[in-house]
């Protein structure tokens, strides 16, 4: 099921659907960085080439892959 949160990002606000196991993720490694979400976000979407969801989806899945 998708979880929508408004967010923040270079002064803009934008809504995000996102399954809840993503966001828990996005949480832990805001944590792990000192981060707030909304600033790890607004990193993802500096560099981002697709939609922010999927882009979002792809850095969450990465970084799992490189912690295992």
């Amino acid at each position: 099921m998708l979880i929508k949160k408004s967010v923040t990002i270079h002064k803009h606000r934008t809504s995000i659907a996102l399954e809840q196991e993503f966001w828990d993720v996005l949480k832990d490694i805001s944590i792990e960085k000192n981060y707030s979400v909304e600033k790890l976000i607004a990193n993802i979407d500096l560099n981002r080439d697709a939609s922010l969801a999927s882009c979002i989806r792809v850095f969450v899945l990465k970084y799992i892959m490189s912690s295992s």
